[in-house]
């Protein structure tokens, strides 16, 4: 038996696993994730169309030829505002279609590992599985590394200090609400950043905190970047990236 196989323990028939798989480096994965992937009869993991799933092309490293996987695909990604009731239908069928499918597999007696980035009850899709089948299936969450800890150490700045106060912000909250919630912490994540670069940008001016706001794009994976935003010039980030403000508290 390999270490690994000794720390990671094994999988259990119909049981579902919501597996971290980290912020993107796959090394950061922990043994117990690591393990599952090689364990579980069934991968599924989310993805938008025409592409890999950023959760699957983290583990492709751990993925041997052969292995049954579930891929969720989703109807509607950012293509219209995630408010539009078009948008909340479409994915509330997708969830409960992809909650089905998973749950045959569970009822069949296999076990499935369903991928999320970073941690999976930190703004998951998985939770969304979680909400539909943990009454029915066993469930086991396997936390994970969050994208936000990946880039504040990618940034190399310590985000909280003493007693500071840190705010995790979605960037789809309007400009005043950010701006608000950003003048009042101490440190701060601002997340889902997209097509509301710009909106962020002028947020976090309002609030008084540009000289020390970083902007961090796929931070621990290849083509990774971390610059202070007051150079970025982007209106729009891609899917792995966020503004970070670390906090200035106590220091002994």
């Amino acid at each position: 038996m390999s270490v690994l196989d000794a720390l990671g323990g094994t999988a259990a028939a119909g049981t579902l696993y919501g597996i971290g798989v980290g912020p993107g480096d796959v090394r950061y994965l922990t043994l117990r994730a690591a393990a599952l992937i090689g364990k579980v009869d069934v991968i599924a993991y989310f993805a938008k169309r025409g592409l890999v799933g950023n959760a699957r092309g983290i583990v492709a490293p751990l993925m041997s030829p052969g292995r049954h996987e579930l891929r969720l695909e989703y109807p509607v990604t950012d293509e219209i505002p995630a408010a539009d009731p078009a948008y909340q239908g479409q994915i509330r069928d997708f969830y409960e279609t992809s909650a089905s499918a998973i749950s045959a597999h569970l009822a069949a007696g296999r076990s499935v590992g369903l991928l999320s980035e970073g941690d999976p009850f930190f703004y998951g899709s998985f939770m969304h599985m979680w909400r539909r089948l943990e009454s029915r299936h066993p469930v086991e969450v396997v936390p994970g590394v969050t994208g936000m800890s990946g880039c504040w150490t990618r940034a190399n700045q310590p985000i909280t200090w003493g007693d500071d106060i840190l705010t995790v912000l979605p960037a789809t909250l309007d400009a005043e609400s950010l701006a608000e919630r950003l003048a009042a912490t101490d440190a701060a994540v601002v997340m889902k950043l997209g097509r509301n670069l710009a909106k962020v940008r002028g947020a976090i001016e309002r609030a008084g905190l540009m000289s020390r706001a970083i902007y961090v794009e796929r931070g621990t994976m290849e083509n990774e970047r971390v610059v202070p935003l007051a150079e970025v010039v982007d209106d729009r980030g891609p899917y792995f990236s966020m503004v970070i403000v670390p906090g200035n508290g106590r220091r002994l």
